[in-house]
C-alpha cells in the first residue's frame, strides 16, 4: 500500500518547482492530476498538467462524489478524483497531492493517515518578487494572490510538517526527509517557526 502526501503553499512559494525535483528523484511517487475548470495555459497538457473540464461537467462529479476533495480558487474550480488516487494507492505508488490549505482539511477528514506538508516562503519580498518573475499574471491578480497568501499562510500549522523554501536545494532535501519518514525537526508546530510566521503575517 502506497502513502498519501499532501503538500500545500501559497502562490509563488515555490511548490510545483519542488514537486517536480522530488518526482525525478522518485520513481514510485506520482501526482494525482486534479480536474479544473480554468483554460490551459501555453504548454499545459490535458491529463499531464490537469483534467480541463467545463463548470457543468465539474459540477455533475461533485453531484458524483467523483472527488476526494474539490475547492474554488481564485475563479475557478479544482478537485483531486477520488478513484485514481485510491487505485495508485493500492497499486503500492506513493501519491502525492498539490493542493490548497481548503482541500488539505477535506483530505485529513476523509484520509487521515495522509502526510500533510505546508510550504512556506522566506519572506513576502520574496513571495511577490517570485510572483511578479513567473510573467503569467495581471498586476491586479498579483496582489489579489499577495493579499489571499497572507491567509493561505495563516493554516499552516494545521499541517504536519512545513518546509521553509529559502534555499531550494536544502527545501528539496527537507521534502526527501519527510517522505522517507524522518524530518522530525521539520514538524509545523516547531518554535523556530514563530518569528517568521509574524513576519508573513503581518
Amino acid at each position: 500500500m502506497g502513502r498519501l502526501f499532501v503538500i500545500s503553499a501559497p502562490s509563488g512559494a515555490g511548490k510545483t518547482s519542488l514537486v517536480r525535483a522530488l518526482l525525478a528523484q522518485r520513481p514510485n511517487l506520482v501526482v494525482s492530476v486534479s480536474h479544473t475548470t480554468r483554460k490551459p495555459r501555453p504548454h499545459e497538457v490535458e491529463g499531464r498538467d490537469y483534467h480541463f473540464v467545463s463548470g457543468e461537467r465539474f459540477r455533475e462529479l461533485v453531484g458524483e462524489d467523483a472527488f476526494l476533495e474539490h475547492a474554488r480558487v481564485f475563479d475557478n474550480f479544482y478537485g483531486t478524483g477520488a478513484g485514481q488516487v485510491r487505485d495508485k494507492l493500492a497499486a503500492g505508488q506513493d501519491v502525492l497531492l498539490e493542493i490548497d490549505w481548503q482541500g488539505a482539511q477535506q483530505v485529513r477528514r476523509a484520509m487521515p493517515d495522509c502526510v500533510s506538508i505546508f510550504i512556506l516562503p522566506p519572506s513576502r519580498a520574496a513571495l511577490e518578487q517570485r510572483l511578479r518573475e513567473r510573467r503569467t499574471d495581471s498586476p491586479e491578480t498579483i496582489a489579489r494572490r499577495l493579499a489571499d497568501a497572507a491567509t493561505d499562510m495563516s493554516h499552516y500549522s494545521e499541517f504536519d510538517f512545513a518546509v521553509v523554501n529559502d534555499r531550494f536545494e536544502q527545501a528539496t532535501r527537507d521534502l526527501a526527509s519527510i517522505l522517507d519518514g524522518n524530518g522530525a525537526d521539520l514538524r509545523a508546530n516547531r518554535p523556530g517557526l514563530n518569528a517568521l510566521i509574524e513576519t508573513l503575517l503581518h
